[in-house]
Parts: structure tokens; sequence; C-alpha cells
């Protein structure tokens, strides 16, 4: 049986992983395999995923609202999955075994690195940060950006209990409303309808288009047609911004690489993701 791959989610139906995949193996020869849309409501979640080893699933990639869940199912995990307590990866293994990684937090590092790099932008690296959210990607981004170094890293979450509780686990200070710092990192699903205003986007956000520029770098981890709310304003503001389809590939990269054993074709991911060369 080929080996198969796929992504688990609920929406899934907008998610650019089985295009850049299908890239990613063919220019590595690996044209036998396959990768998938997986729909799965939480309700369905745990019983469908420890069955896809039995349907020659090698691996899957793990979305909203399902990372917790991945974790808890896992029947070992790596350190970062450990300590962020959530997984966006999962491995099968031969014995029907359960592998679960996070590769949210290294995709996400690397695709602020890609900005901080740029020729022309002369910034230092971020010594505070505000991330919006406080589910799976919330929790990595946290993890992540302590883990790098960054000295005062805040939460804030619509719901503050869920700010608080996702703060005090992972070392960082939750906030009633979003405060000023070097970089804001957007870990919440707002953008990714389109029924919603620009400035109906950003309320949901506890922010304006005027708020957004207290900041030097934005990364929104949603990705759609063009910019969303959030990184419109952010470039109306001329600041640097990393887009979400920039971590889906460096954050899919390393799951490819767990995988397939090979070094992931970055180019070939980042154009079929939809990513303009440059």
């Amino acid at each position: 049986m080929s080996p198969r791959l796929g992504v688990v989610g609920w929406p899934v139906d907008h998610s650019r992983s089985p295009a850049m995949f299908a890239a990613a193996l063919a220019a590595r020869g690996l044209q036998d395999w396959s990768y998938q849309r997986l729909p799965l409501p939480p309700e369905l979640f745990e019983q469908t995923v420890r069955a896809l080893a039995d349907s020659g699933f090698l691996g899957v990639n793990v979305t909203i609202p399902h990372k917790r869940a991945a974790l808890e199912l896992a029947d070992s995990a790596g350190e970062a999955a450990r300590a962020i307590g959530a997984a966006n990866t999962l491995t099968f293994g031969p014995d029907g075994t359960i592998a679960a990684e996070n590769t949210d937090a290294p995709g996400l590092i690397a695709a602020l690195e890609r900005v901080i790099e740029m020729p022309a932008r002369p910034l230092s690296a971020p010594t505070s940060a505000l991330v919006l959210g406080a589910g799976g990607s919330a929790r990595a981004a946290v993890w992540a950006l302590l883990d790098a170094g960054v000295a005062q890293v805040s939460v804030w979450n619509r719901t503050p209990e869920r700010a608080h509780a996702l703060a005090s686990e992972m070392g960082a200070r939750a906030v009633r409303e979003p405060v000023a710092a070097e970089l804001l990192v957007n870990c919440t699903s707002v953008g990714l309808q389109r029924s919603a205003t620009d400035v109906e986007a950003l309320n949901q956000l506890g922010m304006s288009a005027d708020h957004v520029g207290r900041y030097a770098y934005v990364i929104d981890l949603v990705y759609r047609d063009g910019p969303t709310p959030l990184l419109a304003a952010a470039r109306a503001h001329g600041l640097a911004t990393v887009d979400g389809l920039e971590v889906l590939v460096e954050q899919g990269a390393r799951s490819f690489e767990l995988w397939t054993g090979q070094p992931a074709p970055l180019a070939q991911m980042r154009r079929a993701a939809g990513i303009e060369p440059g």
C-alpha cells in the first residue's frame, strides 16, 4: 500500500497543505505517496485518527481545533509538543503507536527570521511580543517566543480566563486588552472568513487599524487570498509582516522531513502554497 498523508481539521477545506505536499512529494520523486484533506468534527477525532494507520496513513498534520486532542491520544511525544501541550504532527508506527510532534513552534521562528534578516528590514530581534488567542497555535507561539529569548510575552484572548490559564502555565503574562509590543502574533481564526468587514475583524481582536501601528512586526497565522484585515492594517503602517502561508510552509517542511527522511524542497512548497517569489 502506498504511503498516505493528510491534514486533519474542522474546517479544513481552506487548507493549502495538499497542494504544498503534492509539490514536495513530486520534487523528491515520491509520486506514489498521497496527501489529502481529512475533515473531522471533534466528536469523531480520536476514533478516526486511531484507525488511520490501518488505512495506509503514515502521518497527518493537525489543525484547528484538534491540536491539544492530538497530543492527548499520542503514545509518545517530542520535547516541544510536551512542553507546549499541543501537537500539529502525528506519525503512525507499524505497530499502531502514535508519535506526536509540534512543528508550529520552529516554523513560526523560521518565518519570523526570514523577515528579520531581509536586507530592506534592518530591524533587531523583538524583545516583547503580544500573542492573540489561547488555543493550540497560541500555545506554540508563546513557547517558541520564550524559547527564542523574547523577554516579555503577553497573551490576550476574548475570554480572559483562557488567556490567564495559558499564560500561567507557559510562563507568560495575561492582559485584559491588547498591549503595545515589538511583535504581534495573531493565533486566532479571525480574518479567515470574509463575512466581516476589516473594521469588524480588527474589533474582534480588540484593536483598531491605528492600534496596529504600535508594533514593529506583525505575524498573522491566518492565510487566504489577499491580505487579512490585520496584515492590511499593518502594511498600511509600513510594518514588517509575516503571512500565514510563510508559517505554513516552514512548519510543513519540518513535517515532510520527519515523514520522508528527505530535505524539504522549500522553493517548490512555497510556490505551490501561493507565495510569490521575491
